[in-house]
């Protein structure tokens, strides 16, 4: 019988081949937003998935990204509608097993080009008390998000400030999974998953967090590396706990994005990890804010 060990080299070495071949199909596109990266794998039922943004390859000067978007405005066509199985329960709401201090502090150090410029949030004497209501308006249907800061404080601060700064004003969702991991992943202006307000953050993450439907998360790629980038969990999410959870999505919103999932996608993540660019733009057209 395999031990542990073999199975993750197993794994490692399959998801290595399975990059190569991406690679050679599209020479400087990579896996964007919710992707798998080698060496930190999670198999659950024989499925490794792993939520991360990209940053790593961009150009100072954004060609990078201008070439994704071309990429995908020329690429492959919208791929057939699917018969997505969304789960109708929602999960618990997590909770952390101790208080955090109260109030904290934040840091939020210089990290890479800005796609939208925004000045950092003040992490002087933040709350870890209380909530916020975002709602994101768009075309598609209104979506609610209740923010919890005693889930993560220095996230709610960060999100509530790009928010008031609108930021996330004309920044629509370049991916969404339907099957395996079903989210859909928002907070890049630049449409291509490479995109940040230029600070990052600390992970606000705990051993016991789960993820399912109705989880607000922040997307990363690698430990403390937060952004802008979410995703919105509307059903499956078998992940490890890296990924800080800052609030819920209220019942209008996720009957949004389950019409936005049956949809579809343009499987532009395919193989690995899958999903693709939502077939019904999704696009923020005002984003409000009650603190």
């Amino acid at each position: 019988m395999a031990t542990n060990q073999q199975r993750r080299e197993a794994a490692k070495r399959k998801l290595e081949r399975q990059l190569a071949r991406r690679s050679e199909q599209a020479k400087r596109r990579r896996i964007v937003g919710v992707g798998v990266t080698v060496g930190a794998v999670v198999v659950v039922a024989g499925l490794v998935v792993i939520l991360a943004t990209r940053g790593d390859d961009s150009t100072a000067d954004g060609s990078d990204s201008a070439a994704d978007s071309s990429a995908s405005a020329s690429g492959p066509p919208s791929a057939p509608q699917e018969d997505v199985q969304i789960p109708t329960e929602r999960v618990e709401p997590a909770s952390r097993p101790e208080p955090l201090p109260n109030p904290t502090t934040c840091e939020y150090p210089e990290s890479g080009e800005a796609a939208k410029e925004v000045p950092a949030p003040d992490g002087e004497n933040v709350s870890s008390e209380g909530t916020a209501k975002v709602t994101l308006h768009s075309e598609a249907g209104d979506i609610g998000l209740d923010l919890d800061r005693a889930l993560a404080p220095c996230t709610v601060n960060s999100f509530v400030h790009l928010a008031q700064e609108g930021y996330y004003t004309d920044t629509g969702c370049h991916r969404i999974g339907t099957q395996g991991l079903q989210m859909l992943q928002c907070g890049d202006p630049t449409g291509s998953g490479t995109g940040g307000p230029g600070y990052s953050f600390a992970d606000e993450t705990f051993d016991s967090l789960t993820y399912g439907r109705g989880v607000l998360a922040m997307a990363n790629s690698g430990p403390d590396t937060n952004g802008s980038q979410f995703f919105m969990v509307f059903g499956e999410a078998p992940l490890p706990p890296d990924y800080t959870v800052f609030g819920t999505i209220d019942d209008a919103g996720l009957e949004v994005i389950d019409e936005i999932a049956r949809a579809g996608h343009d499987g532009s993540f395919d193989p690995s990890p899958g999903g693709g660019k939502p077939n019904t733009e999704v696009t923020f057209t005002d984003v409000t804010v009650d603190a």
